[in-house]
């Protein structure tokens, strides 16, 4: 069983920074590519950037230039670098792992096996 672990969430005043943290245990991963989702009250969840295990990485239009994805050195561990917040990126911010290493999919939901609890992230104007 593959657990995800989020950390980093909270409150933080526009146009500052916050960076989340999401680690993956539980087995050895030859590919592993790895996502952020988020959902904001009232609203479906939706993509905001992935990382694959080529590195590869893809961003929502909303987030473009603002936020960055990486993976750590031991390569389970992905972070996600948040700048310049407005309050619409106020959310619930997910972490999710595709084990299988999916080509160009990273966007999709379906495609990911495992998902994080979730960590608030609060932007205030």
């Amino acid at each position: 069983q593959v657990q995800l672990v989020e950390s980093g969430g909270g409150l933080v005043q526009a146009g500052g920074s916050l960076r989340l943290s999401c680690a993956a245990s539980g087995r050895t991963f030859s590919s592993l590519n790895m996502g952020w989702f988020r959902q904001a009250p009232g609203k479906e969840r939706e993509f905001v950037t992935a990382i694959e295990w080529n590195g590869s990485t893809y961003y929502a239009d909303s987030v473009k230039g603002r936020f960055t994805i990486s993976k750590g050195n031991d390569k389970n561990t992905v972070y996600l670098q948040m700048n310049s917040l407005k309050p619409e990126d106020t959310a619930v911010y997910y972490c999710a792992a595709d084990i299988d290493g999916t080509y160009g999919s990273g966007w999709r939901q379906i495609v990911y096996d495992y998902w994080g609890q979730g960590t608030q992230l609060t932007v205030s104007s």
